[in-house]
């Protein structure tokens, strides 16, 4: 039988859907599963975007130009423009969600081999776009003992070697949620001058800050040729099935780079591109509900959370995730139980286990990540199962040796 390549055994499964067969497993047996693993939003998808989806009156589905519609490019500027960046059309490139933004700067910017710090925990998926790119994630780590901010320049400082290229951020976070501020910016802004490190920012939640205003690495002053933001609509506008994100740089020569991979890849989806631009013709007022609604969810989980013995759970600024330390002996453990063999009023809660955010290996392991994606009488169940469930779990620990272990 031929083998599989080196790289095909080293990619990593995601962290966020390996207990998915557990949770299937438990519905079967009737268990309803409360699933705050994964940041699907239950948020509508606004009808006037799918509208202009359904009522679209081509008679051939052809291949977009590489870089995107003109016409949709040109209406992200206007969008861009909203929160003071301004951009010609030509310096967005439209990706295959913002998956495919990430992995088309990793590989426009870095070679195989090098080297490119982010801030632990992080979004899980980095770590396998890193390896279809051949680079190596250098952590910097955050800790829940200050609310996973940023960490301080001599964290960066030291970890910089000749391999280091690029520092990538998520603002807001995930799986996090902190809003990092316009002064943290400010503060990668003179590492990466200092040291001509490109800084990416993945600013997939901009729209979902709850304590300040979001500040996007695109507004830093003379960062024209180092800044690249990574965005896509799948958050914004509940549309995650409609894969359609951006690449957005002022550097002319990364954007020339970029456009080989993307004429390599043909183009994006026309139909997700027609929703897309769409969405940017939403009344102003579209995000003023749908903002406070992922509020309200958010002050509810984190009450409840905080509110359960042995638990603690900072409050999160922005995006719809939170990030909770459990008294137990290992996060992973616990979040396979509660599936296979806890039930509460015949149901029982899915979480994302931390270790899987984490590039060490050694963090992590009390730790969980929530996504607030539910109503909030949804949220309140869940809470309740996951209280009862730690009253009885055979790995429990108190509350002193949890904390003892983070501080390690």
């Amino acid at each position: 039988m031929p083998k599989i390549s080196h790289r095909g055994m080293q990619m990593p499964p995601s962290p966020i859907r390996k207990l998915v067969p557990y949770a299937e497993a438990a519905k079967k047996k009737g268990i309803r599963v409360y699933h705050l693993n994964i940041g699907q939003p239950d948020i509508e998808t606004p009808p006037q975007i799918l509208d202009a989806v359904r009522h679209s009156t081509f008679k051939v589905l052809e291949y977009s130009h590489s870089a995107g519609n003109e016409s949709y490019r040109k209406k992200l500027t206007s969008y861009y423009a909203r929160f003071d960046i301004h951009l010609d059309y030509s310096q967005i490139i439209i990706t295959t969600g913002g998956s495919e933004a990430i992995l088309f700067a990793m590989m426009s910017c870095l070679n195989p081999g090098d080297e490119i710090i982010i801030p632990e925990p992080f979004y899980a998926n980095y770590n396998g776009f890193a390896m279809e790119a051949q680079v190596r994630i250098i952590p910097v780590t955050s800790t829940i003992e200050n609310s996973f901010a940023l960490p301080p320049v001599k964290d960066f400082e030291k970890l910089i070697t000749e391999r280091t290229k690029a520092i990538l951020i998520c603002n807001p976070n995930n799986p996090t949620g902190y809003l990092y501020s316009r002064e943290e910016l400010e503060t990668l802004r003179e590492i990466c001058l200092r040291h001509d490190l490109y800084l990416f920012s993945d600013e997939a939640y901009r729209e979902f800050c709850y304590e300040g205003s979001h500040f996007s690495a695109l507004q830093l002053r003379g960062m024209k040729e180092n800044v690249i933001v990574l965005d896509t609509i799948s958050k914004r506008y509940s549309a995650c099935g409609g894969r359609i994100g951006a690449f957005v740089t002022k550097n002319q020569t990364v954007l020339d780079s970029v456009m080989k991979f993307a004429q390599s890849r043909l183009s994006p989806p026309s139909f997700a591109q027609i929703l897309g631009e769409a969405a940017v013709d939403l009344p102003a007022d579209y995000f003023d509900h749908v903002k406070e609604e992922y509020r309200s969810r958010r002050n509810l989980l984190v009450k409840m959370l905080n509110d359960i013995p042995g638990v603690k759970c900072p409050r999160p600024g922005g995006a719809f995730y939170a990030m909770a330390q459990l008294p137990v002996d290992d996060a992973d453990t616990f979040c396979q139980w509660i599936l296979e063999e806890f039930a509460f009023k015949n149901q029982t809660v899915m979480l994302a286990p931390a270790s899987g955010f984490y590039a060490s290996s050694s963090l992590g392991k009390q730790e969980v990540r929530l996504a607030y994606v539910l109503n909030k009488n949804d949220i309140q169940h869940a809470m309740e199962c996951l209280a009862e469930a730690l009253k009885i779990y055979p790995g429990k620990k108190e509350t002193t040796e949890v904390l003892a272990r983070s501080n390690v």
